[in-house]
């Protein structure tokens, strides 16, 4: 103690000495003078220290009204305008109903028709493609428009609003981080924390299982919990409610921003069977019924006008007569399950409230819930036990499907749970546009783009029971924020001048349910998919694709000057039902031109851009540009984008070092999860492979014995036949230079495995993909990894 005394003495008596040499060196200062901090009382003519004098510390201005609210949005994914139960659909969503009650209703409120663009908008207060977002992440192209790069010049809400002293946090689905960022490498600039969020925690990609999920905790990753009680969305509720009262416990004079949007119900449709068995049996009669059903439920409402017409079923979609009676009990259970699980998200959403209740901060608490980031989705085609089939446009069966499902997992008590990748019926989506046309990725018409919208803030706010019927967009979100705090959207953001908002206020409508609409144009482009409102007209071309089909034929021979555009006056019709192009031709030119200077401004030009690395050239997709890499244990959550790519036509040579003890087990290297992947592993001494081809082919290869134990060379070699699509393979696995198992492929993915899913050496984290080792994720290599050499060999 003497020693640690004598220390603590060295230190400071110098440093009093030199604090009294600088207040003796300092001369006095002079009337006019400008000073850093308050004057000290003089030292000398006190006699008295430093310690002894008052100090009056700076106080941080503030830059809010004084009864600034927290501020809360609620958005789902993929969700439909007429699901809810309060607005006539068949789910029941007690939290909508409930803030319903307490505040406003919007029935022609819009978003871009897909997720990414959607929150780049939202966020931004912005048109998605002057952000970079006119297409997802995953298929960025060097366009402007396209980038997937949210520039500086477009600063978020959350920053505007951290800078202006809220407390700023994100939960859920991000969607908008470069795929190639995704790395312990960052940069970081793009992540929720680098773009104004104190805290984050949710997933980057495009979706993630539910029971498995690829996480993030700022930039951190978190490793999937393998807990049969988890839920992704209970766990986003309870972290927001954590984050919330330490919001309050530590700064309870600042105002809070909470953004949650979660992964719910964005394919895979992943929910307890519990939740799934509340609808038992309520949609037996089919999808056009279920339509049918909903649209006159909406007119009783009169959440639409009485003279609202339903848009019959699209000649291409599947009528549920035509469903086979054997089938007819799996396409009602994809239903079920998706009902359930948007309601499960509803009851999520309602602990939050419930929170900001107990916390006494409801009735200055301005809640916005959006219905949905985008229409309802029919990239399930046909029903489905393996979701991205359609974003790979690989063709199957009802018949197939239904074959794996009983033969492999057990039958229909397995759709919901963590092994299979579902998603509902085409047919279902289009029940929940009624009672618009099309579905999501279709910017043309309104089943694409329009969603209910709730807005609640008792105290500023007064329910009406009156329905908002005034046009607006999801860019006008920021700007009603900024509004209501008056709050001028800056000009400069960290030395960075600043594009001006595409979005207006909403507030007039608060107190005004009559008001005359005061957003008079907005346009609408995804993947070719275009239209433009203005001043109550409309007029579009839905473009090449059809979401609910995987021919690809029409794109692959499109020429967008030969679309044929619809026109459609809103005012007059609500639903989109009457095409006037033939009896209006000038109209229809004059929205044509409207178009062509919006998108010129816009950044939408090429039309068609966000194609371009989908399904014309892949080759240019976000990706890594090494063709080898040598890869080490412990290294893993590496994106598929940027990792070797066990894709159709990309020929492979994996090379291992490792130390093989007895009765080895677990993975020596995967890729994707349990819908689709590649994984190379040991069990028991045995050398195993398995490509796992959209869950519904598994080609298998082993040793037929146990390998040698110690130092062992092992080779996977993955040799397609061509380049082509769906290509057959052979995979051949040798040890120690000998073959040891060959394995044929039939067909292999073309594009990608997974949305979320990663590349992991010595583990295989989130979902694993095979299996046969289901119950023992992540099944960790018990051996030792020298290195995994991995080089393209085509």
């Amino acid at each position: 103690m003497k020693r640690l005394k004598n220390k603590i003495k060295i230190i400071v008596i110098p440093l009093i000495g030199v604090l009294a040499f600088a207040c003796q060196q300092t001369p006095a200062p002079k009337p006019g003078d400008v000073l850093p901090f308050p004057e000290p009382p003089s030292a000398s003519a006190t006699g008295k220290t430093l310690a002894d004098s008052k100090h009056q510390w700076r106080k941080a201005e503030n830059h809010l009204p004084k009864d600034a609210p927290n501020i809360v949005i609620f958005m789902t994914d993929d969700a439909g305008f007429s699901n809810p139960e309060v607005f006539g659909g068949p789910i029941h969503m007690p939290t909508m109903e409930r803030l319903a009650e307490s505040g406003i209703c919007y029935n022609a409120f819009h978003t871009t028709a897909m997720c990414s663009p959607t929150r780049a908008s939202l966020l931004t207060g912005r048109n998605h493609h002057r952000v970079g977002a006119g297409q997802i992440a995953e298929y960025a192209s060097d366009w402007d428009g396209y980038v997937g790069k949210i520039p500086k010049s477009t600063a978020t809400v959350a920053q505007v609003l951290s800078y202006y002293g809220y407390n700023t946090a994100a939960f859920g689905k991000w969607h908008n981080t470069p795929v190639t960022d995704i790395t312990k490498l960052g940069p970081f600039d793009r992540y929720p924390t680098g773009l104004g969020f104190d805290y984050f925690y949710g997933f980057l990609a495009g979706e993630t299982s539910q029971y498995e999920p690829v996480l993030f905790e700022n930039t951190n990753p978190v490793e999937a919990p393998h807990d049969a009680k988890y839920h992704l969305t209970e766990d986003l509720a309870e972290k927001s409610i954590q984050w919330m009262r330490t919001s309050k416990t530590l700064n309870p004079d600042k105002p809070f921003f909470v953004y949650f949007a979660p992964g719910a119900v964005h394919g895979p449709h992943h929910i307890f069977k519990e939740w799934a068995d509340k609808y038992d049996g309520k949609f037996d009669e089919g999808w056009e019924v279920l339509r049918t059903m909903t649209f006159e439920k909406q007119k009783e409402l009169g959440w639409i006008p009485q003279d609202a017409i339903l848009n019959p079923l699209a000649e291409s979609m599947q009528k549920w007569s035509d469903i086979p009676e054997s089938q007819r009990e799996f396409q009602s259970r994809l239903m079920e399950i998706y009902a359930g699980f948007l309601e499960h998200t509803d009851v999520q959403y309602g602990k939050v409230v419930d929170e900001i209740e107990r916390q006494g901060e409801l009735d200055n608490t301005l809640i916005i819930y959006i219905n949905s980031d985008n229409g309802p989705s029919a990239e399930g085609l046909n029903g489905t036990i393996s979701e991205l089939l359609a974003q790979n446009s690989m063709p199957s069966t009802q018949e197939q499907q239904m074959d794996v499902l009983n033969k492999d997992y057990g039958g229909m008590d397995a759709l919901g749970g963590p092994k299979l990748d579902i998603m509902y019926h085409h047919g279902w989506a289009f029940s929940g546009s009624a009672p618009f046309q099309s579905t999501k990725l279709v910017a043309a018409h309104l089943g694409g783009t329009r969603t209910p919208l709730v807005i609640s803030w008792p105290a500023k706010i007064k329910h009406d029971g009156k329905i908002r019927s005034q046009f607006h967009h999801v860019n006008d979100i920021a700007a009603t924020i900024y509004d209501i705090l008056d709050i001028e959207a800056p000009r400069f953001v960290d030395g960075i001048e600043q594009q001006q908002l595409d979005g207006i206020s909403m507030a007039y409508t608060f107190d005004n349910p009559e008001a005359e609409a005061a957003k008079h144009t907005q346009y609408f482009e995804i993947m070719g998919s275009r239209g433009v409102y203005h001043e109550g007209w409309f007029a579009g071309t839905p473009g090449p694709r059809t979401p609910w089909s995987t021919d690809i034929s029409r794109v692959l021979n499109w020429e967008p000057e030969n679309d044929v555009w619809e026109l459609y006056n809103l005012e007059k019709d609500y639903s989109q039902s009457q095409d006037l192009a033939k009896e209006n031709p000038e109209k229809l030119a004059e929205l044509k031109a409207v178009f062509d200077n919006e998108a010129t401004d816009n950044l939408v030009y090429p039309i068609g851009a966000g194609l371009y690395t989908a399904l014309y050239n892949s080759s240019e997709m976000p990706s890594s540009p090494l063709t080898e890499w040598s890869f080490f244990e412990g290294q893993g959550r590496i994106p598929e984008a940027i990792a070797p790519k066990f894709v159709s036509g990309r020929s492979t040579l994996a090379v291992i070092d490792a130390e093989i003890p007895k009765d080895a087990e677990g993975v020596l290297f995967a890729l994707g999860g349990i819908s689709s992947g590649f994984t190379v592993y040991m069990d028991n001494g045995i050398l195993k492979a398995e490509y796992n081809a959209m869950t519904l082919n598994r080609y298998k290869v082993s040793s037929k014995s146990a390998i040698p134990t110690g130092k062992v060379n092992i080779e996977v070699e993955t040799k397609y036949d061509t380049k082509e699509r769906l290509a057959p393979a052979t995979i051949t696995l040798k040890v120690n230079g000998k073959e040891v198992g060959q394995v044929r492929m039939e067909r292999s993915v073309p594009g990608g495995h997974t949305a979320s899913e990663t590349f992991d050496v010595g583990v295989d984290y989130g979902s694993p993909v095979a299996l046969d080792y289901f119950d023992r994720a992540p099944f960790r290599f018990n051996g030792k990894i020298e290195k995994i050499h991995i080089k393209y060999i085509d």
